[in-house]
């Protein structure tokens, strides 16, 4: 979940915001991991209470309408996605071998990642994210301390929440980027294919999110220092990240750029990993449940895993090439921005049901996923204003 949750665009959001407004706002990327971690939790309780995915779980209990709806949106989120993961992919490997072009690199990732996950199946990409997870920390932490950060400031960062002046659509970018959107339900299968079923795993559970999400916090907290001491200018998208290794040079020679790069390439490449391995199931279970749920569990070897497979690995290299239609882009965004608070509003309904027994939400888990819902919610109203308005 780490490894997939962190990406171009948690790297992009938390630069922005480091440089702009320094390391008194590093609370915000814990604030991010433990509202992911609440609605993860929340998904995987329901899967050991009732030994359905959440998905499932959706279709029991939510119209037809409502379905048709998240369908439709996770094919065109897979496919926006899948391009952005191609072109960062290829910025991250471009910068450290010019001499290749960021198109080919991107097709390359794409095609890498699809076979990774064909040969080798779930077991070889666990153990594959558990290299790549250790290469982050090693290279992206790593990067943080040698530049030397102040302890005091980054300790107060961290402990003593704070707003400046205009930092608040920065500071709710922040959390609600940190940790991954749709990737969460991912963690359904790969429950399943671990053998994690029934309520007596929740311990087991809690604790392997929290240690994916405590990782996702100190890599969104080790980008804002890194940015708030190297200061990179407000570039766009993906090559902020570019940027901020290019000053990291300037301060800690080449090591310290090669470092971050390398770090910067991990990332983004075992996003893409693990959107590969993992949101194939999502097509294949909603494949299945919409045809009727007596068919069997998808897997790695259906026929809809591996169609969707090829869909993410395929068809979004054409976003390699041409700008993104504007329709398209505007599309994407209003529909991804009810996703969270979907998400959470969903959590709330289905994991207050008496059915989840010992596993029912409590009050303390009830108002932490309210707050989310609150906080999605306004995300999502400031990204329909942005976007419908001409913003």
């Amino acid at each position: 979940m780490a490894a997939t949750g962190v990406g171009a665009g948690d790297v992009v959001a938390a630069s922005v915001a480091g440089a702009r407004y320094g390391v008194v706002i590093l609370w915000a990327a814990l604030a991010g991991a433990l509202a992911k971690y609440v609605l993860n939790e929340g998904v995987a309780r329901w899967q050991l209470a009732t030994g359905t995915t959440l998905l499932e779980g959706w279709f029991q209990h939510l119209p037809r309408p409502v379905l048709v709806g998240f369908g439709g949106y996770l094919v065109l989120w897979s496919f926006m996605v899948a391009g952005a993961m191609m072109a960062a992919c290829g910025l991250a490997a471009h910068a450290m071998f010019p001499s290749v072009p960021v198109g080919v690199f991107g097709a390359w990732h794409a095609v890498v990642a699809a076979g990774l996950v064909l040969i080798g199946r779930y077991a070889l990409f666990e153990r594959l994210v558990k290299v790549f997870i250790a290469l982050l920390v090693v290279t992206v932490v790593g990067s943080a301390l040698l530049i030397r950060p102040d302890v005091g400031a980054v300790m107060t960062g961290l402990a003593v929440p704070s707003v400046p002046a205009g930092a608040g659509p920065f500071l709710l970018g922040v959390i609600g980027g940190v940790g991954g959107s749709v990737t969460l339900l991912s963690y359904s299968y790969w429950m399943r294919e671990r053998g994690w079923d029934g309520p007596t795993l929740v311990t087991q559970v809690r604790l392997d999110l929290r240690v994916a999400y405590g990782l996702t916090g100190v890599f969104g907290v080790a980008i804002m220092v890194l940015a708030a001491q190297a200061q990179p200018d407000q570039v766009t998208g993906a090559a902020m990240a570019l940027e901020l290794a290019r000053q990291i040079g300037q301060g800690g020679g080449a090591f310290g750029q090669s470092l971050f790069l390398v770090g910067f390439w991990g990332a983004v490449f075992t996003s893409m990993l693990g959107v590969w391995q993992g949101v194939p199931y999502l097509f294949a279970d909603f494949v299945r449940l919409w045809r009727g749920p007596e068919a069997a569990a998808p897997s790695t070897t259906s026929a809809a895993y591996r169609l969707a497979l090829l869909f993410l690995a395929g068809p979004p290299m054409v976003l390699l090439l041409a700008d993104r239609p504007v329709w398209i882009v505007v599309i994407y965004s209003v529909a991804g921005a009810f996703f969270m608070p979907f998400l959470a509003g969903t959590l709330l309904y289905l994991n207050t049901q008496a059915r989840l027994g010992a596993l029912r939400s409590r009050w303390g888990t009830n108002a932490l996923l309210v707050a989310a819902l609150v906080l999605f919610g306004y995300l999502c109203v400031a990204e329909l204003v942005e976007r419908l308005g001409g913003g």
